[in-house]
Protein backbone atom coordinates (compact mmCIF):
# COMPACT_ATOMS: atom_id res chain seq x y z
CA UNK A 1 0.00 0.00 0.00
CA UNK A 2 3.13 2.37 -0.32
CA UNK A 3 3.01 3.28 -3.49
CA UNK A 4 -1.21 4.02 -3.11
CA UNK A 5 -0.42 8.08 -3.58
CA UNK A 6 2.06 8.79 -6.72
CA UNK A 7 2.89 12.23 -7.42
CA UNK A 8 1.49 15.48 -8.21
CA UNK A 9 2.28 15.66 -11.57
CA UNK A 10 0.04 12.36 -12.50
CA UNK A 11 -2.57 13.16 -9.97
CA UNK A 12 -3.04 16.41 -12.25
CA UNK A 13 -2.93 15.17 -15.30
CA UNK A 14 -6.44 14.08 -14.46
CA UNK A 15 -7.78 17.75 -13.81
CA UNK A 16 -10.42 18.76 -16.75
CA UNK A 17 -10.32 15.41 -18.21
CA UNK A 18 -13.70 14.19 -15.88
CA UNK A 19 -11.07 11.49 -15.08
CA UNK A 20 -10.91 10.04 -11.55
CA UNK A 21 -8.92 7.24 -9.91
CA UNK A 22 -11.37 5.06 -6.96
CA UNK A 23 -9.57 2.96 -4.70
CA UNK A 24 -11.77 -0.24 -4.36
CA UNK A 25 -12.62 -1.68 -0.86
CA UNK A 26 -14.83 -3.64 0.55
CA UNK A 27 -17.08 -3.70 3.93
CA UNK A 28 -18.73 -6.97 5.06
CA UNK A 29 -19.66 -9.07 2.23
CA UNK A 30 -19.13 -9.56 -0.97
CA UNK A 31 -20.28 -5.53 -2.30
CA UNK A 32 -17.40 -3.35 -3.59
CA UNK A 33 -17.13 0.07 -2.70
CA UNK A 34 -15.12 3.12 -4.08
CA UNK A 35 -13.37 6.25 -2.44
CA UNK A 36 -11.68 9.14 -4.58
CA UNK A 37 -7.85 8.67 -4.39
CA UNK A 38 -7.62 12.53 -4.02
CA UNK A 39 -9.24 11.50 -0.63
CA UNK A 40 -6.79 9.38 0.41
CA UNK A 41 -3.51 10.33 2.52
CA UNK A 42 -2.72 6.58 3.31
CA UNK A 43 -3.63 2.83 3.87
CA UNK A 44 -2.43 0.50 6.18
CA UNK A 45 -3.00 -2.45 8.54
CA UNK A 46 -5.56 -1.63 11.50
CA UNK A 47 -3.44 -0.83 14.61
CA UNK A 48 -4.92 -1.15 17.90
CA UNK A 49 -8.05 1.10 18.30
CA UNK A 50 -8.47 2.70 21.89
CA UNK A 51 -11.97 2.66 23.32
CA UNK A 52 -12.92 6.27 24.44
CA UNK A 53 -15.93 7.14 26.68
CA UNK A 54 -19.69 8.55 25.18
CA UNK A 55 -17.98 8.31 21.77
CA UNK A 56 -20.73 7.85 18.52
CA UNK A 57 -21.53 4.41 18.05
CA UNK A 58 -20.23 3.93 15.09
CA UNK A 59 -16.27 5.13 15.95
CA UNK A 60 -14.72 2.20 16.98
CA UNK A 61 -12.16 3.67 18.39
CA UNK A 62 -9.12 6.33 18.24
CA UNK A 63 -5.62 5.07 16.41
CA UNK A 64 -2.32 7.06 17.28
CA UNK A 65 -0.38 7.38 13.64
CA UNK A 66 2.21 8.85 12.90
CA UNK A 67 1.97 11.47 15.95
CA UNK A 68 -1.76 12.75 15.25
CA UNK A 69 -4.68 11.10 17.02
CA UNK A 70 -7.46 9.62 14.47
CA UNK A 71 -11.01 8.75 14.96
CA UNK A 72 -11.51 5.47 13.01
CA UNK A 73 -14.92 5.23 11.55
CA UNK A 74 -16.31 1.53 11.17
CA UNK A 75 -18.38 2.43 7.49
CA UNK A 76 -20.00 -1.17 7.37
CA UNK A 77 -21.91 -0.11 10.56
CA UNK A 78 -22.19 4.18 9.69
CA UNK A 79 -24.22 2.43 6.82
CA UNK A 80 -26.82 0.48 7.92
CA UNK A 81 -24.58 -2.67 8.05
CA UNK A 82 -23.17 -5.08 10.33
CA UNK A 83 -19.85 -4.08 12.40
CA UNK A 84 -16.40 -5.04 10.98
CA UNK A 85 -15.26 -8.04 13.55
CA UNK A 86 -11.82 -8.86 13.39
CA UNK A 87 -10.29 -4.85 12.81
CA UNK A 88 -7.09 -6.58 13.19
CA UNK A 89 -7.15 -8.54 10.03
CA UNK A 90 -8.85 -5.08 8.55
CA UNK A 91 -7.22 -1.65 7.29
CA UNK A 92 -7.80 1.70 7.27
CA UNK A 93 -8.10 4.50 4.97
CA UNK A 94 -6.92 7.18 6.34
CA UNK A 95 -8.79 9.87 4.17
CA UNK A 96 -8.79 13.98 4.54
CA UNK A 97 -12.97 15.24 4.32
CA UNK A 98 -13.77 18.42 5.09
CA UNK A 99 -11.10 19.67 6.53
CA UNK A 100 -10.57 17.14 8.94
CA UNK A 101 -8.55 13.70 8.79
CA UNK A 102 -10.60 10.57 9.13
CA UNK A 103 -9.18 6.87 9.60
CA UNK A 104 -12.38 4.14 7.95
CA UNK A 105 -12.37 1.01 8.81
CA UNK A 106 -13.01 -1.56 6.06
CA UNK A 107 -12.57 -5.22 5.63
CA UNK A 108 -10.12 -5.11 2.60
CA UNK A 109 -8.57 -2.69 0.26
CA UNK A 110 -8.62 -4.31 -3.72
CA UNK A 111 -6.67 -1.35 -6.08
CA UNK A 112 -6.79 1.31 -7.71
CA UNK A 113 -8.64 2.06 -11.03
CA UNK A 114 -8.75 5.03 -13.45
CA UNK A 115 -12.34 5.74 -14.79
CA UNK A 116 -14.15 8.39 -16.52
CA UNK A 117 -16.56 10.25 -14.57
CA UNK A 118 -19.22 9.44 -17.30
CA UNK A 119 -19.02 5.94 -16.23
CA UNK A 120 -20.11 6.91 -12.57
CA UNK A 121 -23.69 7.21 -12.56
CA UNK A 122 -26.52 8.52 -9.46
CA UNK A 123 -28.08 6.18 -7.81
CA UNK A 124 -31.35 4.93 -8.51
CA UNK A 125 -34.08 7.37 -7.46
CA UNK A 126 -36.13 6.23 -4.07
CA UNK A 127 -33.42 4.81 -2.62
CA UNK A 128 -34.26 3.66 1.03
CA UNK A 129 -31.97 1.96 3.90
CA UNK A 130 -28.24 1.18 3.30
CA UNK A 131 -28.69 2.56 -0.40
CA UNK A 132 -29.69 5.97 0.78
CA UNK A 133 -25.99 6.46 1.90
CA UNK A 134 -25.41 6.05 -1.96
CA UNK A 135 -24.04 9.26 -3.41
CA UNK A 136 -23.02 7.31 -7.05
CA UNK A 137 -22.61 3.85 -8.78
CA UNK A 138 -20.19 2.99 -11.44
CA UNK A 139 -19.58 -1.03 -12.89
CA UNK A 140 -16.42 -2.67 -13.19
CA UNK A 141 -15.19 -5.72 -14.41
CA UNK A 142 -18.94 -6.33 -14.69
CA UNK A 143 -20.12 -5.72 -11.24
CA UNK A 144 -21.83 -3.14 -9.42
CA UNK A 145 -19.46 -0.68 -7.49
CA UNK A 146 -20.93 2.03 -5.38
CA UNK A 147 -19.39 5.00 -3.90
CA UNK A 148 -20.68 6.04 -0.22
CA UNK A 149 -21.84 9.28 0.32
CA UNK A 150 -18.98 10.04 3.28
CA UNK A 151 -20.25 13.68 3.24
CA UNK A 152 -23.74 12.39 5.13
CA UNK A 153 -21.95 9.42 7.13
CA UNK A 154 -19.93 12.48 8.84
CA UNK A 155 -22.76 14.57 9.09
CA UNK A 156 -24.66 12.22 10.94
CA UNK A 157 -21.65 11.87 13.20
CA UNK A 158 -20.52 15.17 13.70
CA UNK A 159 -23.30 17.92 12.11
CA UNK A 160 -21.29 20.78 10.69
CA UNK A 161 -22.69 24.18 11.90
CA UNK A 162 -24.90 25.80 8.93
CA UNK A 163 -25.91 29.39 10.39
CA UNK A 164 -23.60 32.89 9.17
CA UNK A 165 -21.68 33.84 12.61
CA UNK A 166 -19.63 36.94 10.56
CA UNK A 167 -21.39 40.42 10.07
CA UNK A 168 -22.21 40.43 6.01
CA UNK A 169 -23.11 43.39 4.41
CA UNK A 170 -26.22 41.49 2.75
CA UNK A 171 -27.95 44.75 1.23
CA UNK A 172 -24.54 44.41 -0.83
CA UNK A 173 -25.39 41.10 -1.65
CA UNK A 174 -28.74 41.79 -2.92
CA UNK A 175 -27.63 44.33 -4.79
CA UNK A 176 -25.00 42.93 -6.49
CA UNK A 177 -27.12 40.08 -7.16
CA UNK A 178 -30.43 41.72 -8.37
CA UNK A 179 -32.99 39.87 -9.88
CA UNK A 180 -30.41 36.68 -10.49
CA UNK A 181 -29.78 33.69 -9.11
CA UNK A 182 -27.50 31.67 -7.33
CA UNK A 183 -26.94 28.29 -9.06
CA UNK A 184 -25.18 25.43 -7.02
CA UNK A 185 -24.47 21.50 -8.11
CA UNK A 186 -24.08 18.95 -5.62
CA UNK A 187 -24.52 15.39 -5.96
CA UNK A 188 -24.94 15.30 -2.31
CA UNK A 189 -27.88 15.93 -0.59
CA UNK A 190 -26.66 16.91 2.67
CA UNK A 191 -24.21 18.90 1.60
CA UNK A 192 -26.82 20.97 -1.05
CA UNK A 193 -28.87 21.39 1.87
CA UNK A 194 -25.81 22.80 4.21
CA UNK A 195 -25.59 25.72 1.11
CA UNK A 196 -28.77 26.27 0.89
CA UNK A 197 -29.13 26.51 4.55
CA UNK A 198 -26.17 29.00 4.93
CA UNK A 199 -26.95 31.36 2.62
CA UNK A 200 -30.98 31.06 3.18
CA UNK A 201 -30.03 33.88 5.47
CA UNK A 202 -28.50 36.67 2.91
CA UNK A 203 -32.03 36.53 0.71
CA UNK A 204 -30.56 35.36 -2.07
CA UNK A 205 -32.26 33.47 -4.60
CA UNK A 206 -31.05 29.71 -5.59
CA UNK A 207 -31.59 26.92 -7.95
CA UNK A 208 -29.82 23.70 -6.85
CA UNK A 209 -28.89 20.94 -8.98
CA UNK A 210 -27.18 17.38 -8.65
CA UNK A 211 -24.07 17.06 -10.79
CA UNK A 212 -22.03 18.93 -13.43
CA UNK A 213 -23.55 17.76 -16.53
CA UNK A 214 -27.54 18.93 -15.00
CA UNK A 215 -25.67 22.42 -14.08
CA UNK A 216 -23.91 22.60 -17.97
CA UNK A 217 -27.59 21.71 -19.54
CA UNK A 218 -29.21 24.79 -16.95
CA UNK A 219 -26.39 27.22 -18.05
CA UNK A 220 -26.55 26.68 -21.60
CA UNK A 221 -30.35 26.82 -21.16
CA UNK A 222 -30.42 29.93 -19.43
CA UNK A 223 -28.00 31.99 -21.84
CA UNK A 224 -30.34 30.92 -24.83
CA UNK A 225 -32.48 33.73 -23.19
CA UNK A 226 -29.45 36.14 -22.65
CA UNK A 227 -28.24 38.89 -24.63
CA UNK A 228 -25.01 38.39 -24.16
CA UNK A 229 -24.15 36.38 -21.54
CA UNK A 230 -25.51 33.99 -18.99
CA UNK A 231 -24.49 36.27 -16.03
CA UNK A 232 -27.88 38.67 -16.68
CA UNK A 233 -29.47 35.96 -15.24
CA UNK A 234 -27.14 33.96 -13.25
CA UNK A 235 -24.86 35.50 -10.76
CA UNK A 236 -22.47 33.00 -8.94
CA UNK A 237 -21.84 29.20 -9.92
CA UNK A 238 -21.22 26.56 -6.07
CA UNK A 239 -19.86 23.71 -7.40
CA UNK A 240 -18.57 20.54 -5.98
CA UNK A 241 -15.74 18.50 -7.62
CA UNK A 242 -16.87 14.86 -6.87
CA UNK A 243 -19.92 15.06 -9.12
CA UNK A 244 -21.83 11.74 -11.53
CA UNK A 245 -21.41 11.94 -15.36
CA UNK A 246 -19.44 15.39 -15.63
CA UNK A 247 -17.09 16.81 -11.91
CA UNK A 248 -16.63 20.48 -11.17
CA UNK A 249 -13.55 21.13 -13.12
CA UNK A 250 -14.97 19.35 -16.57
CA UNK A 251 -17.68 21.73 -15.52
CA UNK A 252 -15.51 24.58 -14.85
CA UNK A 253 -13.72 24.07 -18.11
CA UNK A 254 -16.75 23.55 -20.16
CA UNK A 255 -17.68 27.08 -18.90
CA UNK A 256 -14.60 29.14 -19.41
CA UNK A 257 -14.70 27.95 -23.13
CA UNK A 258 -18.41 29.05 -23.98
CA UNK A 259 -18.60 32.71 -24.89
CA UNK A 260 -22.10 32.85 -23.41
CA UNK A 261 -21.30 31.35 -20.39
CA UNK A 262 -16.94 32.39 -19.58
CA UNK A 263 -18.15 35.29 -17.43
CA UNK A 264 -19.67 33.40 -14.98
CA UNK A 265 -17.85 33.21 -11.96
CA UNK A 266 -16.97 29.61 -10.32
CA UNK A 267 -16.29 28.52 -7.25
CA UNK A 268 -15.64 25.08 -6.46
CA UNK A 269 -16.97 23.82 -2.98
CA UNK A 270 -15.68 20.75 -1.87
CA UNK A 271 -14.48 18.13 0.51
CA UNK A 272 -11.16 17.52 -1.49
CA UNK A 273 -8.41 19.14 0.53
CA UNK A 274 -4.48 18.63 -0.16
CA UNK A 275 -1.89 19.77 -2.17
CA UNK A 276 -3.17 19.79 -5.63
CA UNK A 277 -5.66 22.30 -5.13
CA UNK A 278 -4.38 25.53 -6.18
CA UNK A 279 -2.75 23.84 -9.40
CA UNK A 280 -6.44 22.09 -10.17
CA UNK A 281 -8.05 25.93 -9.59
CA UNK A 282 -5.59 27.28 -11.89
CA UNK A 283 -5.56 24.91 -14.88
CA UNK A 284 -9.42 24.98 -14.99
CA UNK A 285 -10.12 28.44 -14.64
CA UNK A 286 -12.31 28.43 -11.29
CA UNK A 287 -12.56 31.99 -9.60
CA UNK A 288 -12.29 30.45 -5.95
CA UNK A 289 -11.59 27.59 -4.10
CA UNK A 290 -13.02 26.79 -0.41
CA UNK A 291 -12.90 23.83 1.17
CA UNK A 292 -16.23 22.42 3.07
CA UNK A 293 -18.24 23.37 5.09
CA UNK A 294 -17.42 26.90 6.61
CA UNK A 295 -20.48 28.68 6.34
CA UNK A 296 -18.55 32.40 7.00
CA UNK A 297 -16.19 31.52 4.32
CA UNK A 298 -18.61 30.48 1.57
CA UNK A 299 -20.51 33.62 1.92
CA UNK A 300 -17.18 35.89 2.45
CA UNK A 301 -16.56 34.42 -1.04
CA UNK A 302 -20.06 35.10 -2.48
CA UNK A 303 -20.13 38.05 -1.59
CA UNK A 304 -17.04 38.98 -3.07
CA UNK A 305 -17.10 37.08 -6.51
CA UNK A 306 -21.09 38.82 -6.42
CA UNK A 307 -18.92 42.26 -5.72
CA UNK A 308 -16.41 41.89 -8.33
CA UNK A 309 -18.87 41.80 -11.70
Amino acid sequence: MAGILDSVNQRTQLVGQNRLELLLFKLVGRQRYGINVFKVREVLQCPPLTAIPKRNKYVRGIAHIRGQTISVIDLSLATGGKAIENTKDSFIIIAEYNRSVQGFLVNSVERIININWEAILPPPKGTSGKQSYLTAVTEIDKELVEILDVEKILEEISPSPTVITKELDTQSINTDLGDRLILIADDSAVARNQVKRALESLGVKMHLVNNGREALTYLQDMAKSCSESVTEKVGLLISDIEMPEMDGYTLTAEIKLDPRLKKLHVILHTSLSGVFNQQMVQKVGADDFIAKFNPDELAQSVQKWLHAD
